[in-house]
């Protein structure tokens, strides 16, 4: 996973004609979320890597759920300005489609033996669907810093649908995840 350009992204949100209020409080949230989710996602990552940092399980286990408790409190946090901004943002049109793409194969991981390796007691099929989620999030910031760089914005519509399909993906099952696994 990469850092997105945050430049890029936000410069970009703030082109579609929402207020600058609005907007900067997306930014925010966003930039939240996605610094916890490439925490989260990275931290397992090192872990399947075979990377056992931090050195024992039982901080390990502190380190997973402190990573897990940042993602839901960012993604809780972007539940309002998010809803806000699409309300502001809302097309008069008919909807376009998302502009981000689906999870590719290497985001799909079974978490089973990296947790047992690691000595982490989580659910693995809520670490994957929260790392899934997650990591599309982060992709989708990448593509839409890609598409600032070259010039090749979203049209109104379709940012309207990729923000909207984040929003549920993220806020409608990820964030019930995270929670359990911060728990």
């Amino acid at each position: 996973m990469t850092e997105t350009n945050r430049n890029g992204w936000q410069e970009l949100m703030g082109s579609y004609g929402v207020s600058d209020a609005t907007t900067a409080r997306l930014i925010r949230s966003l930039t939240a979320s996605e610094v916890a989710g490439l925490a989260f996602c990275r931290l397992l990552e090192r872990w399947a890597r075979g990377e056992p940092e931090p050195c024992t399980p039982e901080r390990r286990q502190a380190a997973f759920r402190r990573a897990a408790e940042r993602a839901e409190t960012a993604l809780t946090g972007l539940e309002r300005p998010l809803g806000r901004y699409l309300l502001e943002l809302e097309p008069a049109g008919a909807e376009g489609r998302s502009w981000y793409g689906e999870p590719g194969a290497g985001e799909v991981v079974t978490w089973d033996d990296v947790l047992r390796r690691a000595g982490v007691v989580a659910a693995p099929h809520r670490v994957a669907h929260a790392y899934l989620e997650l990591a599309v999030l982060v992709r989708a910031l990448q593509g839409l810093a890609d598409s600032a760089r070259i010039a090749s914005a979203p049209d109104r519509e379709s940012l309207w649908a990729g923000l909207f399909d984040l929003r549920e993906n993220l806020l409608d099952g990820a964030l019930d995840d995270l929670r359990a696994l911060a728990a």
